[in-house]
């Protein structure tokens, strides 16, 4: 007697078994594999005493494939039916095992045609729904193509062009639903490539540079970087210049030769009893740009100018930076604040602020005068008379000593001091780029004053701002945490009792925001936010994490400058200076790095490395400890484990600058 065989469903699939008992509503069965499992009576579709269980499904899937599922919706009734009643039609007789499974199989894999209505049971989908339906489908199907041409165009080298026009977008929140992500993922799954390595090798960026750049634009100026019209449509207020009130003063700014936002100079006046007035000018593009005002919110996107080696973004479309940069020859709008010193300079008799017209009588440059403005040559009247703003700036160096020396005994400690910056200079031309990077110790005398003053000015007008009650954004440092509130709290790392940033207004939106909250006490109106208005704390909150991000893109950019020096100087072998623990410097860049294996060397030390693999996309460098430095010299790195200093390096600004 042959064995009973049964086609049943479980979880959606079809199986073929042998009956090995039945006991009332359930089998006992055993499958192809040799597995035997228990199923309900109500799962089974269909008896068979032949073919064999092992050969029915592969005759009935070969068969179903056959079958033609246009003709088969066409014929099929329009009422709910069971499968075995259309078998028997489509084929003309009662089907076999093989038919019947067969068909089953094409009416359960054929959801758009046919409706599932229960074991078995079908009903043909309206015409409606069918053509719906094989439209969608049709369209998945082209996408789907889409997909693989482009991803397979991507595993040959080639650039679709729908992934050129914004590659940076497959990187910085992409959407991964869009046919463009779903083709780069499907390359990246065979090419064994992270993805900023595919795109350079499709030539979707032109370099390691046009990488980080694009995707930093990518994700912090999704607007653009050039302003493209929107400043023109914002428009500037009427220029305020002609009303106020001309200074008579000659001010003079201190600046790198590539600064183009020039926000503040300084002054020196003789008064009566060998006193003198110091005159702090700072830039005042709050006159024009009111709280909300179309410009205002352009600047408020930004937050704050972005600086990188050989190029920058700027806060605020040219035309308010060219109105309001403190351009030699020029009279301009400025807030200053004027501070009445002893004829040594040590004491701080007397200090105003007021809103004027200042003629700017000069920009001195760095690379051209620090070289002569040293400490010996401010020594003395004799001395300093064969400078370029010698007197002024004798006694201005007069006045930063005393000014350092007031805040050393607030901080408790001296500062640090004779820590090196490194500025950048990128040299473009017919052959190509070449970098300079030049150092310059930051305890030279033009770069303290320029400090000097934006510290005095920066804390004098905190406390003006606390004196009023005037809401405005200070910087403070308790504890070693450096915050931005609301507060005037002490600044322990400057040694001054409050300190809020107002020196920049040109390329930072906190100094907009105090200028604009000073302006208004001067003029005794009501100032733009109130104490408790919450546009001041979400400003504050978005300033941070902008800062924050600018930051840290200025540091990659370097490090990115920094491989490429390597690699045009050919260094192979070169001096490096220990920072902490495994952490070193080179001596001639402020490119950091682990070295593991480094012995225990005090910091500061000079050692002598092995540099190999520099890679822009990682921004990393192999490196090896050779020996100790035949250099004995120790290098001053104080600052680099624990920066205290508000201001960057005048030489190379950045979003931290005070001035």
């Amino acid at each position: 007697m042959a064995a009973i065989q049964v086609l049943f469903e479980e979880a959606g699939d079809f199986k073929a078994a042998t009956v090995l008992s039945e006991a009332g509503a359930s089998l006992q069965v055993e499958l192809a594999s040799g597995r035997r499992v228990k199923i309900k009576s109500a799962h089974v579709m269909l008896r068979f005493d032949r073919p064999s269980v092992e050969a029915l499904l592969p005759a009935a899937t070969k068969l179903a494939e056959e079958l033609d599922i246009e003709f088969l919706w066409q014929c099929a009734p329009q009422e709910e039916f069971g499968y075995e009643t259309l078998a028997t039609e489509y084929f003309g007789a009662a089907p076999d095992a093989i038919q019947s499974t067969a068909l089953l199989l094409r009416l359960h894999g054929s959801p758009i045609h046919f409706q599932r209505k229960g074991r078995g049971q079908y009903r043909a989908a309206p015409e409606e729904t069918v053509r719906t339906a094989l439209a969608s489908l049709a369209r998945r199907r082209e996408i789907e193509a889409r997909i693989e041409a482009m991803a397979e165009r991507l595993r040959t080298g080639e650039l679709p062009a729908e992934l050129a026009a914004r590659p940076a977008s497959l990187l910085v929140r992409p959407d991964k639903q869009s046919i463009e992500w779903r083709a780069f993922d499907a390359a990246l799954r065979t090419s064994h490539l992270t993805p900023e390595r595919l795109l350079l090798q499709v030539g979707a960026f032109d370099s390691a540079h046009a990488l980080h750049f694009g995707c930093f634009a990518a994700e912090h100026f999704p607007a653009g970087l050039r302003f493209e019209g929107r400043a023109e449509a914002a428009g500037l207020a009427a220029d305020p210049h002609a009303e106020l009130e001309r200074a008579d003063v000659q001010a003079f700014s201190i600046d790198d030769e590539t600064t183009t936002e020039i926000d503040d100079a300084l002054s020196v006046t003789p008064l009566e009893g060998g006193r003198w007035r110091i005159g702090i000018h700072i830039a005042a593009p709050a006159l024009a740009l009111a709280h909300d005002s179309p410009l205002d919110l352009l600047a408020r996107e930004r937050m704050s100018s972005v600086y990188m080696p050989g190029d920058k973004i700027t806060m605020l479309p040219d035309p308010v930076v060219a109105r309001y940069s403190l351009d030699a020859g020029r009279e301009v709008a400025a807030l200053s604040l004027y501070l009445d010193v002893s004829a040594d300079g040590s004491d701080i008799e007397a200090s105003h602020s007021r809103i004027e017209r200042v003629p700017i009588a000069a920009n001195l440059r760095h690379e051209q005068v620090s070289a002569q403005v040293t400490e010996a040559a401010l020594a003395s009247d004799d001395t300093a008379r064969d400078l370029h703003f010698g007197p002024a700036l004798r006694v201005l160096w007069r006045v930063t000593l005393a000014s350092v020396a007031r805040r050393e005994r607030m901080r408790g400690k001296p500062e640090p001091r004779f820590r090196a910056d490194f500025s950048f200079r990128i040299d473009r031309g017919p052959d190509g780029e070449r970098v300079r990077i030049e150092q310059r110790l930051r305890d030279a005398p033009l770069d303290r004053i320029v400090a000097e003053m934006m510290i005095l000015a920066n804390s004098q007008w905190g406390g003006l701002l606390a004196e009023h009650a005037v809401p405005g954004i200070y910087r403070s440092q308790q504890a070693g945490r450096v915050r931005m509130s609301t507060q005037a709290l002490p600044h322990d790392g400057l040694g001054v009792s409050q300190y809020i940033w107002a020196t920049s207004p040109l390329r930072r939106y906190v100094d907009l925001i105090n200028q604009r909250q000073l302006l208004a006490l001067l003029r005794d109106q009501p100032p733009p936010l109130g104490a408790k208005d919450a546009a001041l704390f979400s400003i504050i909150s978005a300033f941070d994490a902008r800062h924050t991000a600018y930051q840290d893109f200025q540091q990659r950019m370097e490090r990115l400058w920094c491989l490429r020096w390597i690699a045009q100087e050919q260094l192979d072998r070169t001096d490096a200076v220990v920072v902490r623990e495994d952490v070193v410097r080179l001596a001639r860049a402020p490119f950091y790095f682990r070295l593991p294996g480094l012995p225990t060397v005090a910091p500061g030390r000079r050692i002598v490395v092995d540099l190999s693999d520099p890679d822009e996309v990682d921004l990393s460098v192999q490196a090896r400890f050779v020996a100790l430095s035949s250099e004995t010299d120790t290098d001053d790195i104080q600052g680099e484990e624990a920066p205290v200093e508000e201001t960057p390096s005048p030489a190379q600004p950045g979003p931290a600058a005070a001035g």
